[in-house]
């Protein structure tokens, strides 16, 4: 019995040392874009080292949360903005946030935000005022794989995480998503 497993061992080592990677294998995407903040940003935070929540942000491939990070301070205020969930008022003070206001095709910032139908239907947008003294994490989206049939690259564009948003946003204004309609351009 022994001697059985040993050949089949060999086999098995032998094809896999021979045989071509399949073309339908997909290696793990590079993160892309800069973790540095934009220009007209810079004198109002400072970069520090805090590894635990630059962890906290940090996510594996297809699952979301941020490919790459750094952490910075807070050290004016700032306006942040947040499309959350209408239907779950305590997701109005979640994690995720941009310093850009969101505009445009819902799809087009689902994609470049990786946000999964399932987290969110995006129909609510907070526009706050981050408090100086706030540490945040600065990044590029990961991929996010929200079914079968849809999944997420990942992203260049810059999100922001913040692990205690109720507590240091502030100014606070919502706003209410409404449909609005326009012709398609095909592509």
């Amino acid at each position: 019995m022994k001697w059985m497993l040993t050949v089949t061992l060999l086999v098995i080592v032998q094809g896999c040392a021979s045989d071509p990677v399949p073309t339908t294998q997909v290696s793990e995407p590079s993160c892309v874009g800069s973790t540095m903040i934009s220009a007209d940003l810079r004198d109002k935070f400072e970069l520090v080292q805090d590894p635990a929540l630059l962890s906290q942000a940090l996510g594996e491939a297809l699952a979301g949360k941020l490919c790459q990070g750094a952490v910075y301070q807070s050290t004016q205020e700032v306006i942040i903005y947040r499309v959350w969930n209408s239907t779950n008022p305590q997701s109005q003070f979640g994690q995720w946030w941009s310093f850009n206001r969101p505009s445009g095709q819902v799809s087009a910032y689902r994609k470049d935000y990786e946000i999964c139908y399932q987290w969110s239907p995006l129909d609510k947008l907070v526009e706050c005022t981050l408090k100086p003294g706030t540490k945040v994490v600065v990044g590029n989206g990961q991929s996010a794989k929200c079914s079968e049939y849809l999944s997420y690259p990942v992203s260049e564009k810059q999100q922001v995480y913040i692990t205690e948003a109720s507590e240091s946003a502030m100014n606070c204004q919502s706003y209410d998503g409404v449909i609005s309609w326009q012709q398609a351009i095909e592509q």
